[in-house]
């Protein structure tokens, strides 16, 4: 692989999502540190994040700010966003690119073109807010003819479940002869999640994540409507934040299941742990993920999973063994599975060990990043020469 004029390996990993980044990728970034490789990470509004600069510097990775609007449609904005990263890129030089997130990917890898960085990756981590929901139009046009062209600019791509690498194959959007790996999700640190024992009764059904019609919060408070009427002693607990996404739930929704009791919501939380360890079930009703990390990290604690049979989250749970999937948007089957656990208590304690165990064999970070490192030639054997080539 080729190196700098100075002989250093160097990679850029680009971000839209400053709060996600240690959480998400920390230990990426440190196993491409410990390959003796020099690190920077791009990402917007990264001040925003008290102690993200100086957690990031303690690990060796370098920090950049980029004007990136996550969720913005301005192609001026855009065409800007571009322009920083090619100049950012100019000036550090890496050897690698892996931009990751749908804004990222886009216009990370044009950039890096532009810049002719020598190896470009992409990590498809969802099809996001223009592919879900069966939604047509412009948008999805748009984003698509994007993705296509940079792409095709890429050297290998990454997805996080078959469904989407399938779906960028059979849509053209991925472009014949640029490879691509399916690689198990962002992982999860299995021994930062620890087994949690499993709380008394009542049961409690929690949910996790930003507060979207497509991560299913609305099926959930109706799912949790019906099971109240019929066992009142049972907890439903929200976690998570409303934030600019279009699909976005209101506030009044969210103030409304509060105020009848239906859920429980306890805010943003900056670690989820005791969340977790305080809930019997977790239960995901999304539409569509690259791979849920929510999930992986309630299996890692060892909790049975609810969550629909659909691309990213189905690959989590072997119906019947760690959970149960029900189809998208059916609050019939997600009332049906919840009653399961409520009605066979030894059921959640049964389910939670054989997540735990699944997240130790097909989802500990170590194992996941180790392929990436190894399909991006990030190895120490490459920083010691491994390739001039």
């Amino acid at each position: 692989m080729q190196q700098d004029s100075i002989g250093i390996n160097r990679a850029l990993v680009v971000a839209s999502y400053p709060d996600s980044i240690l959480k998400f990728r920390g230990p990426l970034l440190e196993a491409m540190v410990a390959s003796g490789w020099e690190v920077h990470i791009a990402a917007p509004a990264v001040d925003t994040v008290t102690g993200l600069r100086e957690a990031l510097r303690s690990i060796g990775v370098a920090l950049h700010d980029i004007p990136l609007s996550r969720t913005g449609t301005n192609p001026v904005v855009d065409i800007g966003l571009v322009l920083a990263l090619r100049a950012l890129m100019r000036e550090l030089r890496p050897t690698v690119v892996l931009p990751y997130t749908i804004k990222p990917v886009i216009y990370g890898t044009i950039a890096a073109w532009m810049a002719s960085v020598p190896k470009r990756f992409a990590l498809v981590t969802g099809l996001g807010f223009a592919f879900t929901g069966d939604r047509q139009g412009i948008v999805k046009r748009v984003v698509s003819g994007l993705y296509r062209f940079a792409l095709g600019r890429t050297h290998k791509m990454f997805f996080q479940n078959p469904d989407d690498e399938r779906l960028f194959r059979e849509l053209g959007i991925a472009p014949v002869g640029i490879p691509s790996v399916v690689v198990n999700g962002s992982g999860v640190d299995v021994a930062a999640f620890r087994v949690a024992p499993l709380p008394g009764s009542p049961i409690v059904f929690l949910l996790i994540g930003r507060l979207l019609g497509d991560k299913g919060v609305r099926e959930f408070a109706k799912a949790a409507r019906q099971v109240k009427a019929l066992h009142p002693e049972v907890r439903f607990h929200a976690v998570g934040w409303i934030d600019s996404n279009p699909d976005a739930i209101a506030q009044s929704e969210l103030d409304a299941w509060v105020a009848d009791g239906t859920l429980e919501f306890l805010g943003k939380l900056d670690d989820v742990r005791p969340a977790i360890a305080a809930s019997t079930v977790y239960v995901l009703p999304s539409y569509r993920e690259g791979t849920p990390r929510t999930v992986l990290e309630a299996m890692a604690m060892g909790r049975p999973i609810i969550t629909t049979d659909a691309p990213g989250c189905r690959e989590t749970v072997i119906d019947g063994d760690n959970g149960f999937l029900v189809p998208v948007q059916s609050v019939d089957a997600l009332v049906e599975a919840m009653l399961k656990f409520i009605e066979d208590p030894a059921l959640a304690q049964r389910m939670g060990r054989r997540s735990r165990q699944i997240a130790e064999d097909k989802y500990d970070v170590h194992k996941v990043n180790a392929v990436m490192l190894r399909e991006m030639g990030i190895t120490r054997a490459a920083t010691e020469g491994e390739a001039q080539a």
